[in-house]
């Protein structure tokens, strides 16, 4: 499958996109600005906005960066998405897990993908509620 957009390229004379280049290479520790954020480049606005919001949304907090990671793992898996599957299981990889983990994950993955269909397709109702937070 080949990238029906132009991929802007990483010189650039657009400052705006220039910054925000600068910023994932030296926010994802990379020499290179991956095609994702190139092609979002066509509109330097989305670029931004995208850009912000992953930095804002995938830093370390009170759930740490690996769990994150894991997180858009399983939704890149459910969606089907192979960029992000491959751009995601490289952040774990970087991140420390191990082969063996990789699969107990898309083990996860995979149950509840089948179980959330079975119990949809049954039109089983919520009996299991969460406690309200505090």
């Amino acid at each position: 499958m080949s990238t029906i957009v132009r991929l802007v390229d990483e010189t650039t004379s657009d400052p705006r996109v220039q910054a925000i280049f600068a910023d994932i290479k030296a926010t994802k520790q990379t020499d290179r600005v991956p095609d994702i954020w190139r092609a979002l480049a066509n509109h330097p606005e989305h670029l931004e906005l995208c850009w912000t919001r992953l930095k804002a949304i995938m830093k370390p907090g009170k759930v740490d960066l690996l769990t994150k990671e894991i997180v858009a793992l399983a939704v890149s898996v459910t969606n089907g998405c192979r960029y992000c599957i491959h751009s995601h299981t490289a952040a774990v990889q970087k991140l420390g897990l191990d082969a063996e983990a990789y699969g107990e994950i898309l083990a996860v993955i995979g149950l509840f993908n089948q179980m959330n269909r079975l119990v949809d397709g049954l039109q089983v109702e919520p009996d299991i509620m969460p406690k309200p937070w505090q």
